[in-house]
């Protein structure tokens, strides 16, 4: 039996580079393929039944994270424990029995479901090739199950086309937890969605939750919806986390200016309330050449001159809230 304070997931200075194409040219003259850093030195633990928000904006990485945790993208360096087991350098044959307990529901549900394959076929292909089981019975299983995500037995024969966004995403969600997962990687999963379907798609993964116990980590570039499903936030940017920490922490007390950016420029219901106005100068510099230092002081308003000379170290300031940040010790890494 494994100890249920032992987190299920813990990552250790995750690194995933992609390298850019190269003319045959400059290949055969010895240099070496510039990259694309979508992920740089992350490290952190998800505990068994919470979720872990990840939140930054559209190009810091945080899908690319979701991934690589999956495998379904391989770490450049670092190391990945599932359930007390290092999976980072497992084969895909070694890793296929901890695949089923490690599911994902992404971003668009049309461009992530087969339009040749029916429902019941979508939804039953996971027992096909877990559970060994025949069409016939995967179907079935199928058709029992879709109930749970709001659909019906009478959708089994329907084609992805023939539903609205909302009820794509459903069928997602009921092929991603059919096989009764552990840890699911939600990325983006009601971003597409309209506003009255979001709380819909959110309200169906927060019973899964509380009914079976399951852990996420939901990506999302939306502070609300990301404030209603976690335990706890971390914060990325530029393929770094800058900010980690306590759901009501971050919301109510970010130490990052960077997350102070973001939750200034989340919409507020009473717009007369009253909310510091931070404006961040200039777009997400690229993460082929990305700044020097801290990677955020090209747009931080509070930066000073050690920001750009000196990436800042994680500076814990408050119980299980930890920051990477200048303002809080300047003391590089």
């Amino acid at each position: 039996m494994r100890d249920p304070a032992t987190p299920l997931l813990v990552a250790d200075r995750i690194v995933k580079r992609f390298p850019l194409p190269m003319p045959l040219a400059k290949r055969l003259l010895g240099r070496k393929p510039a990259a694309v850093g979508a992920v740089e030195d992350v490290s952190l633990t998800v505990a068994r039944g919470e979720t872990l928000g990840v939140i930054g904006e559209s190009g810091c990485g945080k899908s690319t994270l979701g991934r690589v945790l999956l495998k379904l993208h391989a770490a450049s360096s670092g190391t990945i424990q599932f359930d007390g087991q290092d999976i980072t350098d497992l084969s895909e044959r070694q890793f296929r029995p901890l695949r089923r307990r490690m599911q994902i529901v992404f971003q668009d549900p049309y461009a992530s479901l087969n339009p040749r394959r029916t429902v019941g076929e979508i939804v039953g292909l996971p027992l096909r090739l877990h559970e060994g089981l025949g069409r016939r019975d995967a179907e079935e299983r199928a058709a029992e199950f879709l109930p749970h995500v709001g659909l019906s037995a009478r959708h089994l024969r329907r084609y992805p086309h023939q539903f609205s966004g909302g009820q794509r995403q459903r069928i997602g969600i009921a092929r991603a937890l059919i096989l009764n997962p552990d840890f699911v990687v939600c990325d983006e999963p009601v971003s597409a969605l309209d506003v009255s379907i979001q709380a819909q798609i959110i309200e169906l993964l927060l019973r899964f939750k509380a009914e079976s116990g399951l852990t996420y980590l939901f990506i999302s570039h939306d502070l609300a919806v990301v404030g209603r499903v976690s335990n706890r936030i971390a914060v990325m940017y530029l393929g770094k986390l800058v900010e980690v920490g306590p759901r009501d922490a971050i919301l109510r007390a970010p130490a990052h200016p960077y997350t102070r950016a973001l939750l200034a420029a989340a919409p507020r219901l009473h717009p007369e309330e009253g909310r510091e106005r931070i404006r961040l100068v200039g777009d997400l510099p690229s993460p082929i050449t990305p700044p020097s230092g801290c990677r955020f002081h090209t747009r931080c308003p509070a930066a000073m001159p050690v920001c750009a000379q000196m990436a800042p170290a994680e500076t814990e300031v408050a119980p299980g809230h930890r920051v990477s940040c200048h303002l809080h010790g300047v003391s590089g890494s």
